[in-house]
């Protein structure tokens, strides 16, 4: 049976749909079984970020009934399958959103790990979507509105009897003026899973209409989104501290 986490934040703009393809891309490059559904039904954003802005059928078809759910999912190239809504808003006014608790119980048998990207906000939409997962992953931005926002969207989610995984903070500059992540962590009280850096790589990717995981795979956004994974896969094995001595001997091929 596999397991369901919702990427939500407190608000738009954060990179939730970026962190939801590329923490799905970096599970499946694990051998992991891999689901990245779209849960935001008013404005997806899945598809136009893997080339399936436009597909014949999609989760809102089988949200209302049209179709049957293995029709609705997508293999992207790389292995992961995408489950993505549609774009038209006539279909999406139609939409009974309580229904994506039903499909979530079906996409659990369908593979190891549902990605799931929830709308923006504490909306019904966002709602609907946390109620619908199995454990919660927050994205913020390390800037005091953002955490702010997180904080609200963590306590919605404890309110709901929903357990969080923890929080992935994105767009980070070291440039002096982020937030400290200790200061994040004690105001959200919640552990941080990992640090996204502001990179162009993604930007790239975006046009590409690609993962960054898979267009750029050695880049800083990559390797965080790879070592999230891990942790969330029990793959991760925290780096050895190596004394003065062992890294000059590891630097010189002596180690």
């Amino acid at each position: 049976m596999g397991k369901i986490f919702v990427i939500t934040s407190g608000k738009g703009g954060v990179g939730k749909t970026t962190t939801a393809i590329n923490l799905g891309a970096a599970l499946n490059s694990f051998g992991e079984e891999v689901i990245i559904a779209d849960g935001n039904l008013s404005t997806p954003n899945v598809g136009l970020h893997l080339g399936a802005p436009i597909v014949p059928v999609s989760l809102t078809h089988v949200l209302l009934g049209k179709a049957k759910l293995d029709e609705a999912i997508y293999e992207h190239e790389s292995g992961t399958k995408i489950l993505p809504c549609s774009l038209s808003i006539k279909e999406m006014s139609k939409i009974k959103k309580d229904k994506l608790y039903d499909v979530s119980k079906k996409l659990r048998k369908l593979a190891d790990y549902i990605i799931l990207d929830s709308a923006a906000g504490l909306g019904e939409e966002a709602l609907a979507a946390i109620e619908s997962g199995d454990e919660v992953i927050i994205v913020t931005n390390p800037e005091l509105p953002s955490v702010t926002d997180a904080l609200k969207a963590a306590s919605v989610v404890r309110d709901l009897g929903k357990e969080i995984k923890g929080v992935i903070i994105t767009r980070v500059q070291k440039d002096g003026l982020d937030m400290p992540y200790s200061n994040i962590k004690e105001m959200l009280e919640l552990p941080i899973l990992g640090v996204i850096p502001e990179d162009k790589s993604v930007r790239k990717a975006l046009v590409r209409k690609d993962a960054v995981f898979h267009t750029h795979p050695k880049s800083g956004a990559s390797r965080a989104y790879k070592e999230i994974a891990a942790k969330i896969s029990g793959r991760y094995k925290p780096r050895e501290k190596l004394s003065m001595y062992q890294s000059l001997m590891a630097r010189f091929g002596l180690r």
